[in-house]
């Protein structure tokens, strides 16, 4: 009976070996990898557009399932809520000095996080506009109009919003040379803006809504990507944006924060996740959603979208953000002193 009871082995051998492969095992499964990208606020349009394609790539090249959920609000909120636990894959946030934060405040990324990824981890580049009511009734032009008296101007709280701290340089850095250098009427030129201001939202997107859905205000500080964004929901024949004489470059970054990454085992991933926004893609997707495109190929295909005017910078203007954050939007610092609500 050797015969047949060697038979009967080979046999149950087989069996295992088809319910092994029907049931998956000893061979690939996708995996099923989920990021969160904690983001600022005008960032959701791009996300959703970089997030589907990212996937679509990353399926076609590992076989892996991908899902990047994304958290938005206020770029220092959001710094605020990774520091205290929100367990975020990557940050890309408004500024570099709420990664800095990060950094400072919680140690889940090294202090040199700028060095990892091309021009200093910031993909693109943006700036901000004024977007006024179509027509411009109120003939804004430029900072000096956004303090005369009867305008009404929307812009977040510096304390909550990187676009605001944006904002808030911008038009320091326009009071500073129009008044040769001198802090004081800097400041004073700044305080009679805020005066201005009837509502400060803890967002850019807040502060979208405040003025074109529940139309408050007569003029809006924007990023150009939001105020753009605004013309494109809204209309052409609602808003038009306005470019002031002088402007800020700002340059939102990118980073993946290491500690979490190591819990996730997410950290090859997340680390491709943000080469993709370099990419020809990548840059493509981002001159779509109106963020200026680091790519030159790229940059010149759009040129037309983006003019070209004078721009102040956080290291040249402002001593970079170790110096310009605790200067102006820390505790006791020029906002806090130059802001007086319902004064």
């Amino acid at each position: 009976m050797p015969g047949s009871r060697s038979t009967f082995t080979r046999a149950i051998a087989a069996l295992v070996v088809a319910a092994s492969v029907a049931l998956g095992v000893g061979q690939s499964r996708a995996a099923q990898i989920t990021l969160l990208n904690v983001s600022y606020d005008p960032t959701r349009e791009l996300y959703e557009a970089v997030n589907a394609q990212f996937a679509k790539d990353w399926k076609a090249k590992t076989g892996d399932d991908v899902t990047i959920n994304q958290s938005h609000g206020g770029s220092g909120k959001q710094a605020r809520a990774v520091i205290d636990g929100l367990e975020a894959d990557v940050v890309t946030l408004g500024l570099a000095g709420d990664i800095d934060a990060i950094v400072e405040k919680a140690g889940l990324l090294p202090a040199n996080w700028q060095s990892r990824l091309p021009d200093n981890s910031c993909p693109y580049t943006s700036t901000i506009v004024l977007l006024v009511r179509k027509g411009n009734p109120k003939k804004i032009k430029d900072w000096d109009d956004l303090v005369k008296p009867g305008i009404a101007v929307i812009t977040p709280n510096p304390k909550a919003s990187g676009g605001a701290r944006w904002n808030f340089l911008a038009t320091w850095g326009y009071a500073l040379k129009k008044n040769g250098g001198d802090e004081s009427k800097a400041a004073a030129f700044v305080g009679a803006l805020y005066k201005n201001v009837p509502v400060l939202d803890s967002g850019a997107r807040g502060s979208t809504t405040t003025f074109a859905e529940r139309e408050i205000g007569d003029v809006l500080i924007a990023w150009e990507n939001e105020a753009r964004m605004a013309i494109k929901q809204f209309g052409a024949d609602k808003y038009e944006v306005v470019y002031p004489s002088v402007s800020i470059l700002a340059e939102p970054p990118v980073a993946w924060i290491d500690k979490v990454d190591q819990r996730h085992g997410t950290a090859a991933i997340s680390k491709a996740y943000l080469e993709f926004l370099y990419t020809p893609a990548g840059q493509e997707i981002i001159a779509q959603n109106f963020f200026r495109p680091r790519d030159q190929t790229v940059a010149a295909k759009y040129a037309t979208q983006f003019p070209s005017l004078p721009m102040l910078t956080i290291d040249a203007d402002f001593g970079g953000w170790k110096t310009a954050q605790p200067k102006f939007f820390g505790d006791g610092g020029v906002f806090d002193k130059i802001y007086q609500p319902g004064s």
